[in-house]
């Protein structure tokens, strides 16, 4: 790529409502205009200029679906260079780098409740769809927990509310793996049961984790997983 590409790439992704529009867009799913505007904070003719322009940029795709139109990122390739921006972005005010916000209620380590991704993600979200503890759509990029699930959810003490804000589970796109693993409120209990039991441990690499010997024997046993 020249300079001047580069540059208009740069230039794209620079504005900041259309870099929280592609922040917002991360979590794979098709989404609406309405749910960006709201995400940038800006008005909807506003949001449709800068979604035309990402959108001629090669950075986002749009797909219509009767009289309504959804967005989502145009490669792999776009998720891993607004990933790797994040990374060098600067904290937010008040927010010492390498530490959070707030401690995680409960005594919760915050990254145990960060659903797990990647092949471990993935494939245990595709192993609780096999036994119908989760129902995937595939046109419409919908995944929901079922009876069936939510009688495994309270054997295993998963706090789950369907009050809450927090979506029970919502599929999240992984983009090295171009699959879906379950994130919301499911995603969230199913990495801190990982966590808590000494399933899974952290590694010194952040975002990357180990599965321990007890963690291939449950996982075997629980999702089928070998």
């Amino acid at each position: 790529m020249s300079d001047p590409e580069l540059h208009t790439v740069a230039a794209l992704m620079g504005d900041a409502s259309r870099a929280t529009m592609l922040v917002h867009l991360m979590s794979g799913r098709q989404l609406p205009a309405s749910e960006l505007v709201r995400a940038a904070r800006v008005s909807p003719a506003t949001a449709g200029e800068h979604l035309a322009k990402l959108v001629a940029g090669g950075l986002v795709q749009v797909r219509r679906h009767g009289r309504h139109r959804y967005y989502t990122l145009a490669s792999p390739e776009v998720a891993h260079v607004v990933e790797g921006l994040k990374s060098l972005a600067p904290p937010e005010p008040g927010v010492r780098p390498g530490h959070q916000r707030t401690k995680p209620k409960g005594g919760r380590r915050g990254h145990a409740t960060q659903p797990p991704g990647g092949a471990l993600g993935t494939s245990l979200t595709e192993a609780m769809v096999a036994p119908g503890w989760l129902t995937f759509d595939p046109v419409y990029n919908v995944l929901a927990l079922t009876s069936r699930g939510e009688q495994q959810a309270a054997q295993w003490r998963w706090a789950l509310d369907s009050h809450q804000r927090t979506p029970l589970v919502r599929p999240c796109l992984d983009w090295s793996e171009r699959r879906y693993h379950a994130a919301g409120q499911v995603g969230r209990e199913l990495a801190t049961w990982l966590f808590a039991q000494g399933r899974v441990r952290h590694t010194t690499a952040d975002r990357i984790v180990w599965v321990t010997d007890d963690g291939h024997r449950a996982l075997k046993e629980w999702f089928g997983l070998s």
